[in-house]
């Protein structure tokens, strides 16, 4: 695909935002929020979807299953754009995703819903490895920071938005139209890509998809998920030990295979792209704490449930800001120093939540409040200084030939470290007295300890990004 390029070099917010390269950065970002954004409406008003249709015991297996699916739709977007093209896989995935909204909205009962969201994570996985992989293909190098910065700032975006407009149509009741709005969005979104990508010739001879590695990525998931709602310590040890296994199993086979989950170096520390993905991993690791918080901030603090949501949304406001910011101000050795700089950040915010959140004194006055805001924006923004720096980095160390791969694969890692992150916090929570005893006393414990062990991911974090520098 030809590339369009700016005037010279210039990296500046303008040249990506104005012009042709603006609608393709409207169209790629457009893509992940849709995604995402989809993702915070749809948990707003799930109560009242259940409220008209049941399915009470099936309400975790929402989440379960999008992500489940949006894991798949990341693994096979390379081949969709091997196979497709640029622009017929991004048109592909928008009717995807839609028809997955169209069968929600229409939605008799839970497994119809159930459906829909499964149907609607494939097509969003799919967007969401696309708008990243398609960074690589329609901007310039010199444009590539922002760029990430942008997609990956939609997540924020998608926080602050998504509860509200969720809100608004759970407290009119009519949930259906929160997915019916969501098909005029793709239209417009395909109409934007149909006009600025240019259409490629598919890849001869595209390689087939690695069915059986999906798959046990796929099982290794539903395992740490299904286990994580256990209030059983085997069940969740054993389930978390299974999922791990079928890790270790897809990394053997994919070092061996000729058809790869995962490019060239992924599952090695000792190659640069391994080092990378893992840089990745350790970040989402402390993110994932944001799922406790509204309960922390609600129980021990009392805080109402739009309050404490948007107090969590302050970990996605701290990353858009970081990201935004550091994506285009760090080039060769700068970009390192971000990079370095982000996970001591995350470190040292989740031990000051480790110490203060559970405290009752420091909640009941308004500075505390006010510093339980900065620690939660401070772990976006550490995050948010590293992300697209990383981002970047996957282009430039993925071995030739394997662009593509390793561009697309960076949801795939994200979405699955996002998934086992969860249901090991979940195990931590439990065993920390988040249900036994219980109540306030069984918050502040589980809070202690949730962030105190999460902690340690950006403690290796730090370690993993001095390695990093010293070996570019």
């Amino acid at each position: 695909m030809k590339m369009h390029s700016t005037s010279g070099k210039d990296a500046s917010w303008g040249a990506l935002l104005q012009g042709r390269n603006g609608l393709r950065s409207i169209a790629l970002a457009g893509g992940v929020a849709l995604h995402a954004i989809n993702i915070y409406v749809v948990t707003t008003i799930l109560p009242t979807i259940i409220q008209e249709i049941g399915g009470l015991e099936y309400y975790a297996w929402n989440t379960t299953l999008f992500v489940v699916a949006s894991i798949v739709g990341s693994a096979v977007s390379a081949k969709f754009i091997d196979a497709l093209g640029p622009r017929l896989a991004y048109l592909s995935a928008l009717a995807i995703f839609s028809l997955g909204a169209a069968c929600c909205a229409l939605a008799p009962s839970m497994p119809v819903l159930l459906l829909g969201r499964a149907v609607q994570g494939l097509g969003g996985g799919v967007l969401f490895a696309l708008s990243y992989a398609l960074i690589r293909v329609v901007f310039e190098a010199h444009l590539w920071p922002r760029a990430m910065a942008l997609v990956s700032g939609m997540w924020g975006v998608a926080t602050l938005c998504g509860p509200a407009v969720g809100g608004v149509f759970a407290q009119s009741g009519q949930w259906r139209l929160a997915f019916w709005v969501l098909l005029p969005i793709a239209l417009l979104l395909a109409a934007i890509v149909a006009s600025q990508v240019q259409r490629c010739a598919s890849a001869a001879g595209a390689s087939t998809l690695p069915w059986l590695s999906i798959t046990l990525l796929v099982l290794s998931v539903l395992a740490i998920s299904s286990a994580s709602l256990s209030e059983s310590l085997v069940w969740n040890m054993a389930g978390i030990a299974a999922g791990v296994v079928l890790v270790f199993v897809i990394a053997k086979r994919d070092k061996r295979g000729s058809v790869k989950l995962l490019p060239s170096g992924a599952w090695s520390l000792s190659a640069p792209l391994g080092v990378v993905y893992a840089m990745m991993v350790l970040l989402v690791i402390g993110l994932t704490t944001e799922i406790f918080v509204p309960y922390f901030l609600q129980v021990i603090h009392q805080m109402t449930p739009l309050a404490a949501g948007y107090m969590t949304a302050m970990m996605a406001g701290g990353w858009t800001l970081a990201s935004l910011y550091s994506a285009g101000r760090g080039e060769g050795r700068a970009a390192y120093r971000f990079i370095r700089l982000g996970p001591p950040i995350v470190l040292a915010a989740l031990l000051s939540l480790a110490f203060t959140l559970p405290s009752v004194t420091w909640g009941s006055s308004m500075a505390g409040r006010g510093m339980y805001g900065v620690a939660l924006a401070a772990v976006g923004f550490g995050i948010g200084l590293s992300w697209p720096h990383l981002l970047t980095r996957v282009f430039s160390v993925a071995a030739p030939g394997e662009e593509t791969l390793a561009s697309s694969s960076i949801t795939t890692v994200q979405l699955y470290a996002t998934a086992l992150a969860a249901a090991i916090a979940g195990v931590v929570a439990n065993l920390a007295g988040l249900t036994d005893p219980g109540g306030v006393d069984g918050a502040k414990s589980a809070a202690l300890v949730l962030f105190a062990s999460f902690a340690a991911a950006p403690a290796l974090g730090a370690v993993l990004s001095a390695r990093m520098e010293r070996h570019p």
